[in-house]
């Protein structure tokens, strides 16, 4: 099942036929789609050391390289600063062999997603994740503002969204979430007032951009969107990701005071909110991940 209405289908012989015409250098490696629950790119690796990224939803060719060039600088920016390891860009790719769109290559890091290997339990992973986090803060934006584009700025904008998040999780099956409550709970978010400056953020610290080993962070993927944002945007991390006696050794070493802390709980619940309905059927483990998320936001606010 596709996850998007509009989802562009991608294939092995695609991905293998776009390799050998445009990177002739790569054309005798092994190239094998990757399981993900990723639903932003359908990912491919090509031999044992690159991935390609190909985007799922439909957009003119023009505008996707756009996007694709940003965030290609950004991750190069954030592979600077990060304390860990990430991808790093390599190539960018023309539409061909019937893929409509520009598409990327960035390296390939080792490693099992945290949603695979759930590392929620433990303190050095949090510990991890809080180093990750604050190497992104001191980097400084040099002057440069949230863009504006999805999460980071002001929660009250995101209203008309969490509208329709309410409608559609009303028609999911009886008593899968407290609509009500979750109403109630998003009045309050949304009135939490804005009083940091803008720093550096991954901007979507979940599960399935996070590497682990035993149980210590060990890569970050997803770096694109790498930017200006909210300082508690990348503390959604602490409700996707974390129990609670690990979300304290977060918030701890982050040094969160209660307003920046309440804010990264609003950030997880706006995201959670959407994906719960929105991948109920196409993808869900996504799904299960935003209500666990809502859970644990739920079970914190008792």
């Amino acid at each position: 099942m596709t996850m998007h209405d509009d989802q562009v289908d991608v294939t092995t012989d695609m991905v293998a036929t776009l390799i050998r015409e445009q990177f002739p250098r790569w054309s005798g490696e092994a190239i094998r789609p990757v399981p993900s629950t990723g639903t932003v790119n359908a990912i491919f690796r090509i031999g044992d050391g690159l991935s390609a990224r190909f985007p799922l939803r439909p957009v003119d060719a023009g505008e996707a390289l756009m996007v694709l060039e940003k965030e290609a600088r950004a991750s190069a920016e954030l592979a600077r600063v990060s304390r860990f390891p990430v991808p790093e860009p390599v190539a960018l790719g023309r539409p061909g062999a019937g893929y409509p769109m520009p598409w990327s290559v960035q390296t390939w890091l080792p490693g099992t997603i945290a949603s695979d290997a759930d590392p929620s339990g433990s303190d050095a992973f949090a510990e991890d994740l809080a180093a990750f986090i604050a190497a992104l803060r001191e980097a400084g934006t040099r002057g440069r503002r949230f863009d504006g584009d999805n999460r980071g700025g002001v929660l009250a904008h995101h209203d008309d969204w969490m509208s329709k998040c309410f409608e559609e999780s009303e028609g999911l099956s009886e008593g899968l979430l407290d609509v009500p409550r979750l109403r109630r709970l998003w009045a309050r978010f949304r009135e939490l007032p804005r009083t940091s400056a803008d720093v550096m953020s991954h901007g979507d610290l979940i599960p399935g951009n996070v590497l682990v080993a035993g149980d210590r962070l060990s890569g970050v993927l997803d770096t694109g969107g790498y930017g200006p944002a909210d300082p508690a945007l990348d503390l959604v991390s602490a409700w996707h990701l974390l129990q609670p006696g690990p979300r304290e050794v977060l918030r701890r070493t982050l040094a969160c005071d209660d307003l920046e802390w309440e804010r990264g709980k609003a950030w997880a619940f706006e995201q959670a909110m959407g994906v719960v309905w929105y991948y109920a059927e196409s993808n869900p483990p996504m799904s299960r991940m935003g209500h666990r998320t809502l859970d644990r936001i739920l079970e914190s606010t008792e």
